[in-house]
């Protein structure tokens, strides 16, 4: 962002006062959207030395001009202050508006309790400015404003977190609302700084779309709603279900039909135009009565019921646009050898969760994408951890990472599923996603995810565009689950019932927008 800033001032000749400007009125606005009328509250802004405390001064100037009642806390002193912060800064003494310096611990015993007093707090400390964990001065006045009721808007970041981590390196402000600026950055999204932003809103400030894309990577990207709507298109009138894809969901065992069912619902529901189960026969009876939109295929099993190494050429030869291998499968050693012979030979691109993943734990050097049969892993934390020869804390404390590591290094996508699930590419992109809630940690969420992924890749015939809509929906759908039934009460299957209305209001802005009158 430091480097958008630069080239945006001296490549496109938007001054820096200008967007500071922005920064300032933007956040106003979302005061006003966050809190509605503000002309009764009492508002402090705590101003740092930086263009983050320019920031603030904007904001106090906009809010004093509307009438409403605002103080400026200047931490350090104003002979500290440079360039176009200064600026704004003169222009509140030239407006007669105080601003009270706080450059020492007697300075903030004397007026931190007005500060404290105050109905919303402005923190425009540091914003990205951190360098060094916050200590002396500044850590009380932290300790304090977390200590009191009034929420706290910070403007970009909230002082005390890093911008380059999603790590919290000390004592840090804790947000009811954080407004940052132009793009958002790592601890905005990932935990465990994640927490202490409160509610987000990414501002425009006039730092142009194509100079930020300009900047080389690492990049991480968002799954938002407005990307993903470009994959879901309106089928036309002549469609067949052949146009929709065929997916074949290698899964179930004996015990454990239902994350087959699970699947191929997923699937379905995600508009698969022909699904078919493939499922040891002792189990072929029970998936038959589960579901009947689905077709089933009863192969050669083991002395347990799990699928045999003998039903390999069968399954080769069942027609299928993308096969989903693991939900429920069992872990036998016949079992474990044709997964990894089918994954060699297919032909198309194959979805591998649960224990399909489990063949490769120690032998993940035969984890090998292909152009012509694209292959997408679906671990969640235990799983990676198992892949990769990491400890479970290793992958979380570091989940964009290792995902990118393994992708790259294997040339596969990995959907590294938990909170804030990352889609990782085999050259290097990184996405992730914000949909979803504590209320999908329960048994079978997963093999639905399975499903809609293999279902979404039938159709959409590319990866990397699938996995994103995939845990973008499926995650919406675990929202709208929760909202119906409270996130404790959720279960695998309200997911699959919700999957239609997550695509209903994903694309319900594009019909909105192409309508001249009522829908």
């Amino acid at each position: 962002m430091r480097d958008a800033d630069r080239r945006t001032v001296e490549d496109i000749g938007i001054t820096s006062i200008v967007l500071m400007e922005n920064a300032g009125r933007q956040v106003v606005a979302a005061m006003d959207t966050a809190f509605g009328d503000l002309s009764e509250l009492r508002v402090a802004v705590l101003c740092g030395k930086g263009n983050n405390g320019g920031d603030g001064c904007v904001v106090a100037r906009v809010l004093s001009e509307r009438g409403i009642d605002v103080s400026v806390f200047l931490v350090g002193s104003s002979l500290d202050v440079r360039g176009d912060a200064r600026a704004n800064l003169r222009i509140l003494q030239a407006l007669d508006i105080d601003v009270v310096e706080v450059s020492d611990a007697a300075a903030w015993e004397l007026h931190g309790a007005e500060v404290l007093a105050a109905d919303v707090i402005v923190d425009a400390i540091l914003g990205t400015g951190l360098s060094a964990p916050i200590t002396g001065l500044l850590e009380t006045i932290i300790a304090d404003v977390n200590a009191a009721p009034a929420p706290v808007v910070a403007v970009d970041l909230p002082t005390g977190l890093d911008a380059d981590s999603a790590g919290v390196p000390g004592p840090a402000i804790e947000a009811a609302l954080t407004v940052t600026l132009a793009a958002p950055k790592l601890p905005l999204v990932l935990p465990p700084a994640e927490e202490l932003v409160g509610s987000l809103v990414i501002a425009a400030i006039g730092i142009p779309r194509a100079v930020i894309e300009a900047i080389e990577g690492p990049w991480l990207e968002l799954i938002t709603q407005d990307r993903m709507q470009a994959y879901v298109t309106p089928r036309v009138a002549e469609s067949q279900k052949g146009d929709y894809g065929r997916v074949l969901i290698v899964a179930g065992s004996r015990g454990k039909t239902g994350a087959a069912h699970l699947a191929a619902a997923g699937a379905l529901r995600s508009g698969a135009g022909l699904v078919t189960v493939a499922t040891p026969v002792s189990c072929q009876s029970v998936l038959a009565s589960l579901g009947s939109e689905y077709m089933t295929e009863g192969l050669e099993e083991t002395g347990d019921g799990q699928l045999a190494y003998d039903a390999l050429e069968r399954l080769l030869d069942i027609a299928a646009d993308v096969i989903a291998i693991g939900p429920g499968l069992g872990r036998a050693p016949s079992t474990m050898a044709l997964v990894q012979a089918l994954v060699e030979r297919a032909g198309v691109p194959v979805v591998l969760d649960a224990d399909a993943l489990f063949a490769f734990a120690g032998e993940s050097d035969r984890l090998a994408g292909r152009h012509d049969a694209e292959i997408v892993i679906t671990p969640h934390p235990g799983e990676m951890a198992r892949l990769t020869g990491l400890s479970v804390e290793a992958v979380q404390a570091n989940r964009v990472d290792t995902a990118k590591t393994f992708a790259t290094t294997h040339g596969v996508h990995v959907v590294l599923k938990g909170h804030r699930t990352v889609v990782a590419t085999p050259e290097g992109k990184v996405y992730l996603n914000l949909t979803g809630n504590p209320g999908m940690a329960t048994g079978g969420t997963g093999d639905v995810l399975t499903g809609v992924l293999a279902g979404w890749l039938g159709q959409l015939l590319d990866a990397e565009s699938a996995s994103q809509l995939a845990v973008y929906l499926h995650g919406a759908a675990g929202d709208l689950a929760a909202s119906a039934e409270g996130e404790v009460a959720v279960v695998a299957g309200d997911l699959v019932e919700h999957l239609g209305a997550a695509v209903q209001a994903l694309v319900a802005p594009l019909r909105l927008a192409q309508t001249d009158g009522p829908l």
